[in-house]
């Protein structure tokens, strides 16, 4: 357990730097540029690359003892930000900026591939609880991950803000490129005890192959990394619009500390999972907050009020860490160890490959024609009723359908023969590891 938290620190830490400098460059494009467009594409092209790695990734993890793959993520991640500095500071501004242009790309996608092999490590993270947690104490370990989570995201996100603000985007660049380096070394000094890797010769490097048979072996799990695929499908929408929307009524400074105010939530929720669990059927458990996610997506821009908007999101936050424990949880007791890493890995493709759908949909969308037509007298007689007035309208509507959306998915679930096999699947796993060792033979 000693190893475990010092992985899980090591990971957090990582974890920060990645995202305090992917947060930053978000914040930075919306404030230089203004467009909703441009925060939109970026974080669909985030969600593409994660869907194109993840299956990668999680061959890897297999295929590699999980402290070489953390050591992997970490040095590339080095090597991603010195040459994403590099760029930063002998390219014009506004080169840098011009949306269709070329070193805009390099830039953010240099950035984006020392972020993106972040999730290497996170992937080696969860297949860890099963090596080096007892099955019983699953669910906890999970909402540890989670409140650690929450603990990186409020720093993340109150320091992107103020770094931008204050220091601004050059500095911000140098103080994520330094930082990376602190989990290597605190790697370089770790020992973790690791099964010997029995290699597939005919094993591909992305093995997809391996991946879906194992995850197919259970009754029922498949369906739920659907429905996972989906919620994402909705959720695009909050990724695309969230930030947009909180600098329409904050400063970037001011969003950034509210944003990490909101962030509590995440201590909160993995908290109350790493003392209490997720119940006898965490299924059932994650079900029900997806829909405690949709109605709060309905309510907390209903009105154009900051008060409101940090509200929900620290709902939103608190009830985050169960929803992924549970996904979690459920895939480290059914799924045999040595596939874990590609049934991670393929669930996160199917996930990732969800979000960037709607997020690069709606971003053109909402630009250029919900936020018109909110804007217009149409718009604020049909739903001014429901949305009151305010400068972010148009984006307040499409939250509200989301909201919908994700109600609506939980409760079809609900409702499927899938939910009812992966229930009695988790509550007596026996035949479905049998099911998944075959399947990995």
């Amino acid at each position: 357990m000693r190893t475990f938290l010092h992985l899980l620190v090591n990971t957090a830490v990582a974890g920060f730097t990645t995202n305090f400098l992917w947060f930053a460059v978000v914040f930075w494009v919306y404030l230089e540029t203004r467009s909703v467009l441009a925060t939109g594409v970026l974080g669909g092209v985030y969600m593409i690359l994660m869907a194109a790695c993840s299956m990668w990734f999680g061959s890897l993890v297999d295929r590699m003892h999980k402290r070489r793959v953390m050591l992997l993520s970490a040095w590339v991640s080095l090597a991603a930000f010195v040459i994403g500095s590099v760029i930063f500071f002998t390219v014009p501004a506004a080169s840098l900026l011009r949306l269709n242009g070329l070193w805009f790309w390099v830039f953010t996608l240099v950035i984006l591939a020392g972020c993106i092999v972040e999730l290497l490590r996170g992937l080696a993270l969860s297949t860890t609880v099963t090596l080096l947690v007892p099955e019983e104490n699953h669910a906890n370990a999970n909402g540890l991950v989670g409140t650690v989570q929450g603990l990186s995201f409020i720093a993340t996100s109150v320091f992107s803000g103020l770094s931008v603000g204050q220091l601004g985007m050059g500095a911000t660049v140098l103080i994520a490129t330094a930082f990376t380096a602190l989990p290597a070394v605190h790697l370089l000094m770790l020992r973790v005890p690791e099964p010997e890797i029995v290699q597939d010769p005919n094993r591909s490097a992305v093995d997809f192959k391996g991946g879906m048979a194992a995850m197919l072996a259970v009754p029922g799990l498949f369906a739920l990394v659907l429905f996972s695929m989906f919620n994402n499908l909705a959720s695009g929408g909050f990724m695309a619009l969230l930030d947009p929307y909180g600098l329409t009524m904050f400063s970037v400074e001011m969003w950034g500390i509210w944003f990490g105010v909101a962030s509590t939530g995440f201590i909160v929720g993995g908290g109350i999972v790493a003392k209490v669990g997720l119940g006898k059927n965490p299924i059932r458990t994650m079900l029900l907050l997806v829909m405690v996610i949709g109605f709060v997506g309905i309510v907390f821009t209903l009105r154009e009020w900051p008060w409101l908007c940090v509200v929900g999101m620290w709902l939103f936050m608190s009830v985050m860490p169960a929803v992924e424990a549970a996904e979690q949880t459920v895939i480290q007791k059914v799924v045999p160890y040595s596939t874990q890493g590609r049934v991670f890995g393929l669930a996160m493709t199917f996930e990732a490959a969800a979000a960037p759908i709607t997020s690069l949909a709606l971003a053109p969308i909402a630009e250029f024609l919900v936020i018109p037509y909110m804007d217009g007298e149409s718009g604020q007689r049909t739903w001014g009723w429901l949305l009151g007035e305010g400068e972010a309208r148009g984006m307040a509507l499409i939250f509200v359908f989301t909201g919908v959306v994700l109600i609506v998915l939980a409760i079809g679930a609900f409702l499927t023969r899938s939910y009812r096999l992966l229930s009695r699947g988790y509550a007596h796993p026996s035949a479905a590891a049998g099911l998944g060792e075959s399947a990995d033979a």
